[in-house]
């Protein structure tokens, strides 16, 4: 975890085109219940400028009061924590998914997602 914490705050770590397009691929699991575009809440929040917001603060969704107390500030290495396992990182988060095991899968969607998320 500590490598993949190191590479995550390396500015050698840079998404390719390859990366950006398995991200976006991986981005499928997660389509189903969130939407990239600002405002537009789905089941699960819109990502719409995730990266340095507040967990539980995005506009008109109704949040777990466990995401909403968390105080976690989601960047790329909250996000690496949190996708590997919702339910472990945030105990009682409404997130019923089971999470990306592979950590590079994890890498390529957060870089996916830090692009399209703007």
């Amino acid at each position: 975890m500590a490598v993949a914490g190191a590479m995550l705050a390396s500015p050698a770590w840079a998404a390719s085109a390859d990366e950006l397009a398995a991200g976006k691929a991986s981005f499928a699991k997660c389509k189903a219940c969130h939407s990239l575009e600002e405002g537009k809440n789905e089941i699960g929040p819109s990502l719409h400028g995730l990266f340095g917001r507040k967990a539980g603060t995005a506009p008109k969704f109704n949040y777990s009061a466990s995401n909403r107390s968390s105080g976690i500030v989601w960047k790329e290495d909250t996000l690496f924590q949190y996708l590997e396992n919702p339910q472990k990182f945030v105990p009682g988060t409404k997130m019923v998914f089971p999470g990306i095991k592979s950590e590079k899968e994890r890498h390529a969607l957060i870089e996916y997602l830090e692009e399209a998320t703007k």
